[in-house]
């Protein structure tokens, strides 16, 4: 048996759920999934996953065998890490995650320009506004809205709290019923970011005021950014959205700010990653690369 190829093979058949997932993750056939299972079943004397017909349930020494294995792992690579990354050159490979909206107009000219200063690091960019398991996906950094971790494996790091306008078109507002005060949004056509944890529930304060606006439904509802506020351009209604993604559009006067005196939450923004590549040079690196570009640059 090959202790080490069993043990990984044993890891990633419990976070994936399956041996086919196993299978495609690790380059390997199903047979040689289950018989590295087996093996190590049989070296250790104990079963480790309890296999049935629709899905696989591991055993509770097999859930302790697993929380050591990870770390003994986790371990071996940092090992390697050290030494592989030695050097300030970096090298190998960077899996990246960032919401669609936000990696177009802000994150990707980053990762581009971190690419510039890294030429032998291969990095890969999955922009999607759909939440997305690190683990599951091996993906070594997230950057996403909010900071609460629902999973004690993962770790964050904030960057910014964007500062969120309403707002919408001349064209639209021109011939809407006046604005004045945040109730009114229920008379007019709200345009909603399906994604949002918030998106029905607008809340807005104005100094000691506080007032919760529900919109019981939207004239439209997109689950991107861009999209929404193109739509907005176009005169179709009112967006809640992020400054960052309209500043052209307000300085050339095809949005316009409503209610500046009602102020909306910020969005915070963080860099979310697997606990265990704190270590990771290469990791780090990019973190620091984000946070300085971040704290230097007036997006807001």
């Amino acid at each position: 048996m090959d202790k080490i190829r069993a043990l990984n093979v044993f890891r990633r058949v419990v976070e994936l759920g399956s041996f086919k997932g196993a299978a495609e993750d690790l380059n390997l056939s199903k047979a040689a999934i289950s018989k590295n299972i087996n093996e190590l079943e049989g070296y250790l004397q104990n079963p480790l996953i309890n296999r049935t017909t629709r899905k696989l349930h591991i055993t509770e020494n097999g859930q302790l065998y697993y929380n050591q294995v990870c770390n003994v792992l986790d371990s071996l690579k940092h090992a390697d890490l050290s030494v592989i990354e030695s050097s300030h050159t970096l090298k190998g490979s960077l899996k990246i995650s960032a919401p669609m909206s936000l990696g177009i107009i802000e994150i990707n000219p980053i990762v581009c320009a971190f690419m510039e200063l890294n030429p032998e690091l291969s990095i890969e960019l999955v922009m999607s506004d759909q939440y997305i398991d690190l683990i599951e996906q091996g993906v070594d950094i997230a950057i996403r809205g909010g900071g609460e971790l629902n999973n004690s494996s993962l770790r964050s790091r904030k960057l910014i709290d964007m500062r969120r306008v309403l707002c919408a078109s001349p064209h639209y507002l021109a011939q809407s019923e006046p604005l004045t005060t945040p109730d009114d949004l229920i008379k007019h056509k709200c345009l909603i970011y399906s994604f949002s944890s918030s998106a029905r529930r607008w809340l807005f304060k104005n100094q000691d005021q506080i007032k919760e606006v529900e919109l019981s439904q939207g004239a439209y509802v997109v689950n991107n950014g861009l999209a929404l506020k193109q739509t907005a351009c176009l005169g179709h209604g009112i967006i809640l959205i992020p400054r960052l993604f309209i500043r052209d559009e307000l300085e050339k006067k095809e949005l316009v700010e409503v209610l500046p005196e009602w102020k909306a939450g910020n969005h915070s923004l963080y860099m979310v990653y697997p606990y265990h590549k704190e270590q990771s040079h290469k990791v780090r690196e990019f973190i620091d690369f984000v946070v300085n570009h971040f704290e230097n640059k007036n997006i807001l």
